[in-house]
């Protein structure tokens, strides 16, 4: 594997990433000079710095879209923002319909269906 060539397309891959505001690796290649196949022999999805500048640009763009939605005057918008950064209990009092799934600590019975005993 020669060095040099790695280095120039780990350059070329964050160049791309950050011009073109990339949010997942295999976009990356309808801009670059090299393959998605060329990449994974470099192994160049497993370079810390490339895939921070991924996760950088889908924090930057999910935070864009949030404030987005936050500021719009469309209701839809607003609720599904505020169900995206809501509380636990702020979110279960925007759905109509909560079914608590979770014993919360609580023992439940379970009752055999076959003689309807309980199991030892």
């Amino acid at each position: 594997m020669a060095r040099g060539s790695k280095k120039k397309y780990e350059n070329e891959l964050i160049e791309v990433i950050k011009k073109h505001k990339i949010v997942y690796f295999d976009h990356c290649f309808a801009f670059t000079s090299f393959s998605r196949a060329t990449a994974y022999k470099y192994n160049l999805d497993k370079i810390d710095y490339i895939k921070e500048a991924i996760i950088q640009n889908r924090v930057k763009a999910k935070t864009y879209m949030i404030n987005k939605w936050i500021a719009s005057d469309n209701p839809t918008l607003q609720i599904a923002a505020m169900r995206l950064i809501a509380t636990k209990e702020e979110h279960m009092k925007l759905n109509q319909h909560y079914i608590d799934h979770t014993t919360n600590g609580e023992t439940i019975n379970i009752i055999n269906l076959g003689d309807g005993k309980k199991p030892d």
